[in-house]
């Protein structure tokens, strides 16, 4: 079975190996360095003393994120099937990725069992690692489900939200606020139609008292609250993040949306809700309201979870409209998941069509590079490492702005890069000014050379990628790329979708935290976050 043979420990270890690099001679040095000036952290509270792999085999990967590798896991007894989150030490730079894990753990052992949230089974930790070992959610993501109904309705709209509250209002019961409710954070148990929807996620998610405020920076950009980017916030921000989540499940976009961080932020800050586009026309009175209440951008008269549960339309969900809102918002929600993956790669692509072009000193150049930003010689650059060393070279970047370039040539979610990514890195800051890396990328879409990308080169790039019904999903983009409506896409109309707009979907807690930080005080400064109040609706 695939990986069976290998422990959670091993695979914790290989994942912060490495890859693909040219100095191959420093690699044994870097690792036997590090391994004893490196001193091991402790994360759980409780340790178990029975190793992961006496009791579990590991199987194949179901999933990467920001620190954890999720793997099939199966009880070597049992023979039960489970998921395992392997979580690399290495990859907690900091005192707060330290503490978001353990909190995880207190937190999923703290909230009650329940249908809707995923289970805990047990918890392991090594010199490694730390592994999590969890019930196991086969059927599929949230919004690739409503993608795949041939008919969707406010009814079906309405059993998503009432579960989601659900779980809102159970955290908050036991004094829990999630603080990053999204679409990808719900999985279906399985791939049957009946199959609940279970929370999968409380990474970020902290314990809070009656009347407690935080002021840290936490969430998806699309989804956060108005008070988060003010610093002054309770619980309320769960309820504002579902009824952006029914937002977009009625109609297929998110209710706040602008071409840069900042023009969502203020979007947010003002909080104008579109009721106008298709299909809100034919969308029932009933579920606007709803949607109005739960974005009420005043916190104390936004409703508490117990009061949307009891709110009319979800009282009587099952006789909610079961008139189709139509593909418009299928195909929304398609290409909100699909776009975004697109850009990443034809960035990847520009950036190693130039690598493969680099002269031996501009390969030595970078290589002594690598080497004094890899200050722990270990074989790879973290976010700190690589902002700290950008500083002693010139570089002006941000933080967050770091972690978006590492986040753009990590292919494997690793959160580091290792010598072959930091070389594409390298290039994209040297090569910023122009569109050197843009042209690469155009032209690795344009097979014939035309100076076109057609309809049928970009179904074969994203065959490559993995990507499921190709055809619809190209369709999709090039109704949003395709701005001249001439059947295909030129470099100009390329240059202009990879110059504009933000990965919100994929963005990191790293991001949030750098990016919106600095955003924050920015709004401060200017007088931004004085806007808001009543929530303005377009209708």
């Amino acid at each position: 079975m695939g990986n069976c043979c290998r422990s959670p420990a091993s695979v914790a270890r290989e994942d912060v190996k490495p890859r693909n690099s040219v100095h191959h001679e420093n690699k044994n040095h870097y690792n036997k360095e590090n391994e004893t000036t490196k001193k091991t952290i402790k994360v759980l509270n409780e340790i178990s003393k029975v190793k992961i792999e006496e009791k579990y085999l590991i199987d194949k990967e179901l999933g990467r994120g920001e620190f954890g590798v999720t793997y099939l896991c199966i009880g070597k007894e049992s023979k039960e099937l489970l998921a395992v989150k392997s979580i690399s030490k290495r990859k907690l730079r900091s005192n707060v990725d330290v503490e978001d894990v353990r909190r995880e753990v207190e937190i999923m052992k703290h909230l009650p069992t329940n249908s809707n949230i995923v289970s805990l089974k047990e918890t392991y930790e090594d010199e490694n690692g730390v592994h999590l070992v969890m019930e196991l959610c086969e059927g599929g993501e949230l919004f690739d489900r409503i993608v795949a109904r041939g008919h969707y309705n406010e009814r079906a709209a309405a059993s998503v939200v009432k579960t989601i509250v659900e779980v809102v209002q159970i955290c908050h019961n036991h004094g829990v606020i999630h603080r990053d409710l999204k679409p990808e954070n719900f999985l279906f148990a399985n791939k049957k139609e009946n199959s609940p929807l279970k929370a999968i996620d409380f990474g970020l998610s902290i314990f809070f008292k009656p009347g407690e405020k935080f002021s840290e920076i936490v969430g998806s950009p699309y989804y956060m609250a108005p008070e988060v980017l003010k610093r002054n916030y309770g619980p309320e921000i769960d309820i504002w993040s579902a009824g952006v989540i029914l937002y977009i499940l009625l109609c297929g976009v998110p209710p706040f949306w602008a071409e840069s961080e900042q023009g969502v932020a203020q979007a947010i800050i003002r909080g104008v809700i579109d009721f106008k586009r298709d299909p809100w026309p034919n969308v029932s009175e009933s579920a606007k309201d709803l949607v109005s209440k739960m974005l009420q951008a005043d916190p104390k008269l936004r409703l508490t979870a117990k009061q949307v549960l009891e709110h009319s339309w979800l009282q009587h969900a099952k006789k909610a409209p079961n008139v189709s809102l139509g593909d418009v918002v299928k195909s929304r929600l398609k290409q909100f998941s699909v776009m975004n993956r697109f850009k990443r790669k034809a960035l990847r692509v520009g950036l190693t069509v130039i690598a493969e072009h680099l002269s031996v000193e501009e390969v030595e150049d970078i290589k002594v590079m690598f080497q004094k930003i890899d200050t722990d010689n270990d074989g790879i650059v973290s976010v700190e490492e690589l902002k700290v060393g950008l500083q002693k070279f010139g570089s002006q970047l941000a933080e967050s702005e770091v972690q978006m370039l590492i986040e753009a040539v990590d292919t494997n979610g690793k959160g580091t890069m290792d010598y072959g990514e930091f070389v594409a890195v390298s290039l994209h800051l040297q090569r910023m000014a122009n569109d050197e890396h843009l042209r690469k990328a155009f032209s690795y879409f344009d097979k014939d050379s035309n100076g076109y990308i057609e309809l049928q080169e970009l179904e074969d790039a994203l065959l490559e990628d993995g990507t499921e019904d190709c055809a619809d999903v190209a369709n999709d983009i090039f109704q949003e790329v395709d701005t001249d409506k001439d059947g295909k896409i030129s470099y100009d109309e390329f240059a202009a979708m990879m110059k504009t707009g933000t990965d919100w979907r994929k963005a990191s807690r790293h991001y949030s935290r750098g990016r919106f930080n600095s955003l924050s005080i920015k709004l401060m400064k200017d007088g931004s976050l004085n806007m808001g109040g009543e929530p303005v609706t377009s209708t």
